[in-house]
């Protein structure tokens, strides 16, 4: 790695917060200017292209997926910028917004009030320091929040009520697509989506069924109890009267545990 001269004056790390970023792999450097980021917002006309090129092109069916996501969940991580306004990260989101502004100004204006973006502003020039403008660029990308899955389930249900949908198969003409959606907006494969997904279904049919044999336990209950009354006709239903007593008591045993679950 190339050693980066340090900015005169700017405040140390203490030496245990150092160790920790060197042995997590982090550059205490780099560790301190996120730490020293400050969250605004700035009209996207605002935020200029970074200095010098791109370390990758933009792809524009990522762009058209972020899209349909921000218009409907907003932007989930803001730009990274510099003390300039240049772009520090955050190209295809930026893209993205731009998309939304000209394609649904009412959604654009919905999500974006005033037409302001949320960004992070790091602490320095990526002009006089490009090496460290790289860096976050790189970090950005590799530190994006990490979603649980029931947050992305959350998102999913927030993207199903405004009409997406997740279908196997060849999807039909006009077809919002909740996946592809979904996982350009949170940064996730979309197979990673997919299993989310479908754990939180394999789980919502599980609730189901243990509700049904609770159900089915309590009728059953109620039913001996009003066979329990009726005087036995023959020798195997005073058989059954005999042991019924102990039967219910374990179903009510099974019920009482049951609520507590």
């Amino acid at each position: 790695m190339v050693k980066r001269p340090r900015v005169t004056g700017k405040p140390s790390l203490p030496p245990e917060a150092d160790r920790w970023a060197k042995q997590a792999g982090i550059d205490p450097e780099l560790a301190r200017i996120q730490q020293q980021a400050s969250a605004s917002k700035l009209p996207l006309e605002s935020i200029k292209d970074r200095f010098g090129n791109d370390t990758r092109q933009l792809n524009q069916d990522h762009v058209a997926a972020l899209a349909e996501s921000i218009a409907v969940l907003g932007l989930i991580e803001p730009l990274a910028i510099d003390s300039k306004n240049r772009l520090l990260a955050g190209s295809h989101r930026r893209a993205a917004i731009a998309l939304v502004k000209q394609n649904s100004p009412d959604e654009f204006d919905l999500q974006f009030p005033g037409g302001l973006v949320p960004v992070l502003t790091m602490p320095f020039d990526s002009e006089t320091d490009p090496g460290l403008a790289l860096a976050i660029e790189t970090a950005e990308n590799a530190q994006r929040k990490d979603y649980t899955e029931s947050e992305v389930r959350a998102l999913a249900e927030r993207l199903k009520d405004a009409g997406y949908v997740s279908k196997r198969g060849k999807p039909a003409p006009g077809d919002k697509l909740l996946i592809p959606t979904l996982a350009a907006a949170i940064g996730k494969h979309r197979r990673t989506v997919e299993r989310y997904l479908e754990d939180s279904n394999a789980t919502d049919v599980a609730i189901t069924e243990k509700k049904k044999g609770h159900q089915s336990l309590k009728a059953a209950h109620r039913a001996l109890q009003k066979w329990q009354q009726v005087e036995p006709s023959n020798q195997k239903e005073e058989s059954l009267a005999k042991k019924l007593p102990s039967i219910i008591k374990l179903i009510e045993n099974i019920l009482e545990e049951n609520k507590k679950d």
